[in-house]
């Protein structure tokens, strides 16, 4: 090797030291500036998370502060305390109030009802009133017993109580019975239990005590809470569908606080629960009826188109086309439209499969006495529902394998059931 090729070597291994080293120190810096900025987002975070009752000398804060700390906290950092809606606001009553309790030299409703947040969110409380959280998903399971005559005038008046209650779901909560009810179908369908003041409903279902927050809100995993399961698997259809994997992958970047009536496509890229159903998005106004912008109820056994469901359709398009283009809009409503029907058709002929067995008076007069009640209720209750709800989320094991294969499935085991009965009556046995 020549003098003048070792130099040339000696210089190229500095030069590609010096080149790592820049390297490193580019790196480094650009991890600085992520750090700083983190830094910053979450000073900024805590700035507007500033504790209204810091200094506050209130009584109620005073003497809770010591009692229950963590909700003076959170009641503290919430958009209501900054407008300084104070504790009496939501929870004092007069004296003689439906539900109210004596406490501290005054009367106070330890939850407060829907009757005192219409004070300030009428509009809200009016919609909510005639949407399934109301009324409907309370009766779902109880039945119109409990109801005063004015409450059942104006669960009549909701759409959806035009559909006369499942007599199997009230029987199935009475045979369970409320040891277990009360941390089952009631931890849900409550959301629509009337109080005892008369007002319908328990706001704080969806919007929990006392942060009010709307980022937790809007999350899809606050719908979890309730819609899951084998009859109404939503959270289980979201998460693998196109929506719900942008949410999981990019969802920590969108923007949860933004004001409502002002969300975007910038604010969220992709569909929530929230953006589908209820916010303002696109030419959809917010709205807490949660039915507003569905042209089915998917809910029932058989489907069947809801009353002003072209005017929901143009709602829920409104929001849609903030992404897809009116050609996938068409094809995909035709296509799930056709779905729905296909599903209504196998319940159907489930339907037909038991007509001759009550013709007969092969059934039992209690529900859920004998094996067939459960393969024919789940048939549409589970299948049936999650079929056509994995259908319009996009979920296609949920509208497969969890939903019309397990039709097809109880479909045949139900048929061998009834024959076996109806040969069991001819024989005379």
């Amino acid at each position: 090797m020549t003098e003048t090729e070792s130099g040339d070597r000696l210089r190229s291994a500095r030069l590609l030291i010096a080149g790592l080293v820049a390297v490193i120190i580019v790196l480094g810096l650009i991890l600085i500036a992520q750090a700083v900025a983190r830094s910053t987002a979450t000073a900024s975070t805590m700035a507007a998370r500033t504790n209204a009752l810091a200094g506050s000398s209130d009584e109620c804060v005073a003497c809770h502060r010591q009692s229950t700390p963590g909700i003076v906290e959170q009641y503290g950092v919430s958009s209501m305390a900054a407008a300084k809606v104070v504790c009496r606001d939501c929870h004092e009553v007069r004296r003689g109030y439906a539900g109210a309790v004596e406490h501290e030299g005054t009367y106070v409703l330890g939850s407060p009802s829907t009757a005192m947040c219409q004070r300030c969110h009428g509009q809200e409380v009016a919609q909510y009133n005639a949407s399934r959280h109301s009324l409907p998903a309370y009766v779902a399971v109880v039945g119109i017993e409990p109801l005063t005559e004015a409450q059942r005038a104006q669960y009549q008046a909701i759409p959806e109580g035009s559909f006369a209650p499942d007599k199997m779901r009230h029987a199935l909560y009475a045979i369970e019975g409320p040891a277990i009810t009360r941390f089952a179908c009631e931890d849900c369908h409550n959301i629509g239990k009337p109080a005892a003041d008369g007002s319908v409903g328990q706001c704080q279902k969806c919007h929990l005590r006392h942060e009010f927050s709307l980022e937790q809100a809007r999350k899809p995993e606050t719908c979890n809470a309730c819609h899951i399961g084998p009859d109404h698997p939503q959270w289980e259809i979201y998460q693998e569908s196109p929506h719900g994997i942008a949410y999981a992958t990019g969802g920590d970047r969108w923007n949860w606080e933004a004001e409502a009536g002002t969300l975007t496509v910038e604010d969220f890229p992709a569909a929530t629960c929230a953006i589908c159903h209820m916010s303002g998005f696109g030419t959809a106004g917010t709205t807490h009826d949660v039915g507003d912008r569905l042209t089915w109820y998917l809910f029932a056994p058989i489907s069947q188109r809801r009353p002003s469901w072209q005017d929901n359709l143009i709602r829920m398009q409104g929001v849609c086309r903030e992404c897809h283009n009116e050609a996938f809009l068409e094809e995909f409503y035709a296509a799930a439209d056709a779905a729905v029907e296909a599903v209504n058709e196998r319940v159907r002929e489930s339907d037909a499969v038991m007509e001759p067995l009550k013709q007969q008076g092969l059934l039992t007069a209690e529900p859920f006495d004998e094996p067939i009640d459960f393969v024919y209720f789940d048939l549409w209750h589970h299948w049936g529902r999650t079929a056509k709800f994995g259908t319009w989320m996009q979920g296609p094991d949920y509208t497969q394998w969890h939903g019309i294969y397990e039709l097809l499935k109880d479909l045949s085991e139900l048929k061998v059931m009834a024959a076996e009965k109806l040969e069991a009556a001819a024989a005379g046995e």
